[in-house]
């Protein structure tokens, strides 16, 4: 282990000591779109929506502008229905190679603040700054971050400040764009034990049904439920959401755990190369079970899966798709492996398969994965939780 990381190892076992940590969730707005807009000044202020294919009516878009969402484009709408909502709309093709650069200098300004990071995907991070100013100097280093951010890359982010990551997390989504929100434990039962469960971060369409059969319809009933019964319908999930709704949150930023979450991957070379589509098919199944199985155990989900392919010659392809939503069960894994297999192989003999899964984030903290059935029910509950955050922002200002 080299100096840096001892001296990060130290800091963060310092800050579990303290008794009040002060957690930043740093969240970029509209990343993809964001990006663009800020390598083509032309488009700032205007509608602009990302997808994988702007000629094709049926691509479904990335992310959208906020000067879209206004016009009502949402994110998982698809291209034809949003030109007809807004005819100057701009439409761009997902370019993950530019936003992969630019996330990475997006740490980077993060990391000149301080080395407690912990990266949780492409636009998103955790920050501990307990020992660089706490919560006396949180909200002019949250000023400053911000600052620094549309001075260095002309992004704009949320940030949420909070005694831990749950809180901070939740923090940051209540004000967007360019809000800076403070979320404490004392606010957790007049904030959120009102909301529906399902806007709790980290339950998801499943959890909720079951929550709901125990008769758990908001963050306050959970909160108030009886922890055994939970334990025992739910398993450590129930125990760990118990906690949350309550405002509890015992996980640590640790910079080191992101070098663990990279990318699980597989791979095989045979003695003979094969080609056969079936055989070559039948061994991409097995990676992609050995992948599937290894991201089970991580509890992990990945935005980018990637398959590479070895001649008998020595030469390479690889082939790689980052999704709007992170995966990590077979089938769907399975499924674009195959297509980019599709798209790589050139009928000549293979040596080498291989399959990855990259851009790993805890599957708890993965939203649920769209689909093209999917798509227009989440839409309706994207815009219920735009409804019920208006009707906040205006009972806010009455009050």
């Amino acid at each position: 282990m080299n100096n840096r990381k001892v001296e990060v190892n130290e800091r963060v076992a310092e800050g579990m000591k303290s008794s009040v940590r002060v957690i930043l969730h740093v969240d970029l707005n509209s990343f993809f779109a964001s990006v663009e807009q800020s390598l083509h000044p032309a488009w700032k202020g205007k509608p602009l929506a990302v997808a994988k294919d702007p000629s094709s009516p049926k691509s479904v878009i990335v992310t959208c502008s906020y000067e879209a969402r206004a016009r009502g484009i949402y994110t998982t709408m698809l291209v034809g229905e949003a030109r007809k909502k807004a005819r100057d709309l701009i439409v761009v093709r997902s370019r993950h190679d530019i936003y992969r650069s630019v996330s990475r200098q997006f740490f980077d300004v993060l990391r000149s603040f301080t080395p407690l990071v912990e990266p949780v995907s492409i636009d998103e991070a955790y920050v501990d700054i307990t020992e660089i100013g706490g919560l006396h100097e949180a909200v002019l280093i949250a000023e400053r971050m911000q600052q620094a951010l549309l001075d260095t890359l002309d992004l704009p982010c949320s940030i949420g400040i909070a005694p831990n990551r749950f809180l901070a997390k939740t923090a940051s989504d209540l004000k967007k764009p360019l809000g800076i929100t403070i979320l404490r434990k004392r606010d957790v039962e007049s904030v959120l034990w009102p909301w529906p469960v399902i806007e709790m971060y980290g339950v998801g369409k499943s959890t909720e049904r079951k929550l709901r059969a125990l008769g758990i319809e908001t963050i306050g009933q959970l909160a108030t439920f009886d922890e055994r019964v939970l334990v025992a319908s739910l398993g450590r999930v129930g125990a760990k959401l118990h906690a949350r709704a309550n405002g509890n949150d015992s996980n640590v930023v640790d910079p080191e755990a992101a070098e663990d979450r990279k990318s699980v991957g597989s791979s095989t070379t045979s003695w003979s190369p094969i080609d056969d589509r079936m055989r070559l098919l039948q061994t991409l199944e097995r990676l992609v079970e050995n992948v599937s199985k290894r991201l089970r155990t991580l509890g992990r989900v990945g935005y980018t899966v990637t398959v590479q392919i070895r001649y008998a010659d020595r030469t390479q392809t690889t082939k790689s798709e980052t999704l709007a939503q992170p995966i990590g069960d077979r089938d769907t894994l399975y499924e674009r492996s195959v297509a980019l297999f599709d798209e790589s192989w050139t009928t000549e003999p293979v040596r080498l398969l291989g399959v990855t899964v990259s851009e790993l984030v805890l599957k708890e903290e993965a939203v649920e994965q769209l689909t093209f059935s999917t798509y227009e029910r989440y839409a309706k509950e994207e815009e219920a939780k735009r409804k019920r955050a208006q009707r906040r922002a205006l009972k806010e200002e009455g009050s």
